[in-house]
């Protein structure tokens, strides 16, 4: 859709307006799952270890940009944006290994937040220094007045946001959600993060960037955080895809054969320098080699920030737009083979804990121990729940009501914390995954339901639990008659129609007779009511 590429090419300014709407968006998502107590828990390595991997990577980037024949403005910035780890990216990989709630988890989220803020506060600064980086003759004064300034604005704006919008917005919210309009709510949770941005950009000289996490930050330690986040996510995702549109349509492709050296130099700096650096830091500060492993591969990749700062230093006058396809270069081929560098990983674990089997003269597991293992749960004789969304809640309640043992199985990771609150035994993960469905030891289970809306989704769990359990009674939803035939194909004991249960009820609701009201005079023969409600 670019200019670089033969065939239609779009309006790139309305996609760059729409861009800022999804940074905005995007930031606000990420003060909403910044976590202060996550970070704490592993600051002695987090904040060091990052700070160290932050530098390094920065320097390589300069060195790079040095022999390429940039200003040393151009090399700070592009060795920055080298310098930090895409956050989706990142999360994706730890939740597929089940790695966020373990060790290496929570230092790999640790540092990830160290680098968003480090990358937060260069948004911030880079204006303020933008002179200073491209004229090298400029006055020292006033460049300590700008910075001075504009750290005295971001530290008011900090102050107002939490002494009064640490009160304000909460309450804001707390007071919409009691009014039980859903789309009220929905509007004000992105009129808080587009205003709020928007307020401190025109207000306070701050990015809209700083202005979103703030006011993302301060919600998370709302009750209505967690809805707030499911809220606003659905619109997010679709303005931070055109945030990536809007990337992707400055990428000119030829770069990969016009600078292939300097291409492949910048995607090494971000595999190889990168992982290197986290590798010696982890395993310095005492760390297991698997822990060191797992934080080099996580941060062996580059992505929005990247490009949020790259475009911020074209927009500068910075960095040169050839470096910003450097950064746009760098960042897709690091993200294709990310995933890559941790199936290697996997292979070599199942390799090295073979050989440590054989020596020990036992039976090599076939697991790989690089996935951290579920536990299984001790329940028998009890129900599994698959889904615990509107039907699930329903199905949950009864059972709790009845006292019937039962253990839920649920994908979706922001519903995990509630389940825990109220004691309710949960695995975290997709129940036609085989190891997920033996931790919920369906083999010894009464029944299972199947209370998930997809039906392909749904055939899957249930021909997994057949294999696992051929007599198990299994109980499915279905919202059609060939749904119903698919899942009763792959082995569902019955199959629940909805609209068939819901219009069940209303015709068994229907009573005999319609109910009079006794009167004390009789009705005449010729009253209307009585004929018309009679026949």
């Amino acid at each position: 859709m670019g200019p670089f590429t033969p065939g239609y090419v779009a309006d790139q300014g309305l996609a760059n307006q729409l861009a800022e709407i999804g940074v905005i968006l995007l930031m606000f998502g990420v003060g909403l799952h910044f976590s202060l107590k996550d970070l704490l828990s592993v600051r002695a390595i987090a904040i060091p270890g990052a700070v160290v991997q932050i530098a390094s990577a920065t320097l390589l980037g300069m060195l790079l940009a040095w022999w390429l024949g940039w200003s040393m403005g151009a090399g700070v910035v592009f060795g920055l944006a080298l310098s930090v780890a895409s956050t989706v990216v990142l999360l994706r990989a730890l939740q597929e290994r089940r790695l966020v709630e373990t060790e290496r988890g929570h230092i790999a989220v640790g540092w990830l937040i160290v680098e968003d803020l480090a990358m937060v506060l260069t948004l911030v600064l880079l204006p303020a220094i933008a002179n200073a980086l491209t004229n090298e003759t400029a006055d020292t004064s006033s460049i300590w007045l700008s910075l001075a300034l504009t750290l005295g604005k971001v530290a008011a704006f900090v102050a107002i946001m939490l002494i009064v919008g640490r009160r304000l917005i909460p309450w804001i919210l707390h007071y919409v959600a009691h009014t039980g309009s859903r789309e009220l709510f929905r509007l004000s949770v992105l009129a808080i993060a587009l205003g709020v941005a928007f307020g401190a950009a025109e207000l306070f000289g701050v990015s809209f960037a700083l202005g979103a996490f703030f006011a993302g930050m301060v919600l998370s330690e709302s009750e209505l955080s967690h809805q707030a986040a499911s809220e606003s996510l659905p619109l997010r995702d679709a303005f931070a895809v055109l945030f990536f549109v809007s990337v992707g349509m400055l990428f000119d492709p030829t770069i990969i054969i016009r600078d292939f050296g300097p291409v492949m130099a910048t995607f090494l700096i971000i595999v190889v320098g990168k992982s290197l650096a986290a590798l010696v830091i982890v395993r310095l500060f005492g760390h297991q080699q698997s822990t060191a492993l797992t934080i080099a591969a996580s941060l062996a990749q580059i992505g929005e920030f990247s490009f949020i700062l790259a475009g911020l230093g074209v927009d500068l006058q910075i960095l040169p737009e050839r470096g910003r396809d450097l950064v746009l270069a760098g960042a897709i081929l690091s993200i294709l083979v990310n995933p890559f560098l941790f199936t290697l990983l996997d292979r070599w674990f199942v390799k090295r804990d073979a050989a440590k089997a054989v020596q020990a003269g036992a039976e090599a597991q076939a697991a790989p121990p690089f996935r951290e293992p579920i536990p299984v749960t001790s329940l028998t004789d009890h129900v599994v729940l698959v889904g615990y969304g509107r039907v699930g809640t329903f199905i949950s309640a009864k059972l709790q009501a009845t006292n019937t043992p039962f253990i839920v199985i649920e994908s979706n990771e922001d519903k995990i914390p509630d389940l825990q609150r109220e004691g309710v035994p949960v695995i975290s993960g997709n129940a036609a995954d085989p190891e997920v469905a033996a931790a919920a030891n369906i083999g010894a289970a009464r029944c299972l339901l199947v209370a998930i809306p997809d039906a392909f989704e749904s055939s899957q769990v249930v021909e997994q639990a057949r294999g696992l359990h051929p007599s198990l009674p299994i109980i499915a939803r279905a919202h059609s008659d060939a749904e119903k035939q698919h899942l009763a194909k792959y082995g569902a004991s019955s199959v629940v129609l909805g609209e068939q249960e819901i219009a069940r009820a209303m015709v068994s609701g229907i009573p005999a007779t319609v109910p009079v009201e006794p009167r004390n005079e009789g009705p005449s023969l010729g009253e209307p009511g009585i004929t018309s409600a009679a026949s």
